[in-house]
């Protein structure tokens, strides 16, 4: 894919970043939400975003796959090299509740690792960029992850802590885990950490911003995670500085262990 197309996907992601923020806080027109499952909201906004990326990023790499939260997934794109894997509105809570924290990922997966990625918050003004091997910027500004050497007093997004993390230190945590990630990759917080499976549309785009600003990212067992897998899931994520990467890892498996004791 030449260099030149990553401003086409960076104009992508703004347009339909605008289109959802002209909705956000029901401006113009009242937001239509509903369930797919227990405690998984929806939003016309979310399936609108979804249907734009993905005639837009289609017609830019035909030969792509696409995974997507709001399409239904098709195993063709398991015998592609390329693959879109989108979110068209991470953390929707926040964006029908009109909090901020939400964004649009896009990334370019190829041959299960992503090439490119684009996170664009327009709630917050926030512009995140990344293409493989090339660093990371928001805004346009180069970002350097968190070098954080100890792991006590590290700087964790979350609105509580259970008992074994209250070592941690707590910052602002946006609904958007992509976004949750993207503070590590800004020095903003030191770690983020999961103990759930996740499918790959929430973390690939953020995945790739936080490696290339110099972050750790792994899965919950310290493993490199792989894209356009047939599940399209991993389990757990983990986005820290590099030097304590191995004490999130086991701090984990701690807390794996406290709630199986639980029940």
């Amino acid at each position: 894919m030449p260099a030149r197309n990553l401003e086409a996907v960076i104009a992508a992601t703004r347009e339909v970043g605008d289109m959802a923020m002209a909705r956000w806080r029901g401006e113009g027109k009242a937001v239509n939400v509903w369930h797919k499952s227990e405690n998984n909201p929806v939003s016309d906004v979310d399936l609108a975003v979804d249907a734009r990326l993905k005639a837009v990023l289609g017609a830019m790499v035909p030969e792509a796959g696409w995974l997507s939260e709001e399409t239904a997934d098709n195993s063709d794109r398991l015998s592609r090299r390329f693959m879109w894997c989108v979110d068209p509105i991470d953390g929707t809570r926040d964006f029908i509740r009109g909090r901020p924290g939400w964004a649009v990922s896009v990334a370019l997966v190829v041959d299960g690792a992503p090439e490119i990625g684009v996170l664009y918050a327009p709630a917050l003004d926030e512009l995140w960029v990344a293409r493989r091997g090339q660093g990371a910027t928001l805004n346009g500004e180069t970002l350097r992850a968190s070098r954080r050497m100890i792991f006590n007093g590290s700087r964790v997004p979350a609105d509580s802590l259970p008992k074994i993390d209250r070592d941690l230190i707590m910052v602002t945590k946006p609904n958007s885990i992509a976004l949750r990630m993207a503070l590590v990759a800004d020095d903003r917080a030191d770690l983020v950490a999961t103990l759930r499976w996740g499918f790959e549309w929430d973390v690939a785009a953020a995945a790739l911003i936080a490696t290339e600003a110099g972050a750790t990212v792994t899965d919950a067992f310290g493993e490199p995670l792989v894209f356009n897998t047939p599940r399209a899931q991993a389990f757990g994520v983990i986005a820290c500085a590099p030097g304590i990467h191995g004490a999130v890892v086991n701090r984990l498996h701690d807390r794996a262990v406290a709630l199986t004791a639980d029940d």
